[in-house]
């Protein structure tokens, strides 16, 4: 095996998922799209959503722009964008909308979530 080369490609394992997951509204579609055609990753990158412990209701999403699935991550098309999401937050997303406002003080990337009992006034945490 020559040192210098390449290694080979490395295969993601992941799951195709539905809007019953996550349903990205069109303002949140039209932003993502923009912000993903500005950073080069529109052909294969999409928005991970993680819920991850924090908040002051004890669970907070987490949004990062990526390249594109991770192993186990279940990939939701939805509005011309693509979501993906890992088995465990994906518990507690399931019928989910993602929303944006270009609001000046409440403004941002927002998730309506049927699963939160408790959400905070903030609305960056909740508790399911």
């Amino acid at each position: 095996m020559n040192p210098a080369a390449p290694p080979p490609p490395r295969t993601v394992n992941f799951k195709i998922g539905n809007e019953r997951l996550i349903k990205v509204l069109p303002a949140a579609s039209a932003r993502l799209g923009g912000l993903l055609k500005k950073q080069g990753r529109a052909e294969h990158g999409g928005l991970r959503v993680a819920v991850v412990g924090g908040g002051c209701s004890g669970l907070q999403y987490k949004m990062d722009l990526v390249d594109g699935p991770a192993d186990r991550d279940i990939m939701v098309e939805s509005g011309g964008v693509r979501v993906m999401i890992d088995p465990k937050s994906a518990l507690f997303v399931t019928g989910s909308e993602l929303d944006f406002s270009d609001d000046l003080q409440q403004g941002g990337f927002k998730v309506t979530n049927p699963n939160a009992i408790v959400t905070c006034s903030c609305g960056e945490s909740f508790a399911a």
